[in-house]
């Protein structure tokens, strides 16, 4: 038997509208870091350590 998929839950009033946007705002910029990681483990793999380290000290402000 098949399951259903259930219904979105309803906005939480809870939550200020301008909080909502401020956060939609920040989810728009997020980038993804899973290429940069890929990269990472790329450049260890073939022996890239200095490559490798430059990139993580660039990754480093994002955590």
């Amino acid at each position: 038997m098949a399951r259903r998929a259930q219904p979105p839950p309803p906005p939480s009033s809870s939550v200020p509208p301008e909080l909502r946007r401020r956060l939609e705002r920040c989810l728009l910029n997020e980038c993804d870091i899973d290429p940069l990681i890929l990269r990472l483990r790329f450049l260890r793999r073939w022996g890239s350590r200095q490559a490798a380290r430059s990139l993580e000290q660039e990754l480093l402000p994002l955590f």
